[in-house]
């Protein structure tokens, strides 16, 4: 993780010694971070460009497919993750009025929450495949499978980045590993009225 940034690279401007990432170096947290967020976000926006065109071309197939999934665990998922960006956004302005205790304790209430999404999509994908229903189904539940399970592993990944800045918590340790958080939250809204919702 990254060590405190001084105050030019809170300004925008890289301190001496530190590489310029042009409009990267004003965004908050690691550069390196962001520069993973925009490549993992055209990998998803491609992913969905893709389901959007199968969905076209499959139209009756997907529409009774997603009739088998439940709206109201997605929904229940979705206000999980709103709750666990808005504790990882308290934790980051707690570390940075340098209340390091409270920034760890809204880390740990993110963490927690994420433990809950990850409980509530492992329990949904036990049902599905109880019921059948498993990537080799159709093209949907193939698709459902896949963006579905991507995103859960950005969810772990940004699970483990959270325990690490728990325990080396500092301003550019926090922003760094909130700004993926938010990514993910940020992902999930796309993915649920896409996979859920849409008709």
């Amino acid at each position: 993780m990254t060590e405190p940034r001084g105050s030019s690279s809170v300004s925008g401007a890289p301190s001496e010694g530190e590489a310029d990432w042009g409009p990267l170096s004003a965004l908050p947290g690691n550069p390196l971070m962001w520069v993973l967020i925009l490549s993992e976000m055209l990998v998803f926006a491609a992913a969905f460009g893709l389901f959007a065109w199968m969905r076209a071309d499959q139209r009756e197939l997907f529409d009774a497919s997603q009739q088998l999934l439940d709206p109201v665990i997605g929904g229940l998922n979705t206000m999980v993750l709103l709750t666990s960006g808005l504790f990882a956004a308290l934790a980051t302005n707690a570390v940075a009025r340098h209340q390091v205790r409270r920034s760890r304790q809204w880390l740990l209430l993110t963490m927690a929450l994420g433990l809950v999404f990850g409980a509530i999509k492992i329990a949904e994908y036990a049902s599905k495949f109880g019921a059948g229903l498993t990537p080799e189904t159709n093209t949907f539940f193939a698709f459902y499978y896949l963006l579905t399970g991507f995103h859960f592993a950005h969810v772990l990944f940004g699970l483990v980045l959270l325990a690490l800045v728990a325990w080396r918590t500092t301003l550019a340790n926090v922003e760094t590993a909130t700004a993926f958080w938010h990514m993910v939250d940020l992902i999930w809204i796309l993915l649920y009225p896409l996979i859920y919702l849409l008709r």
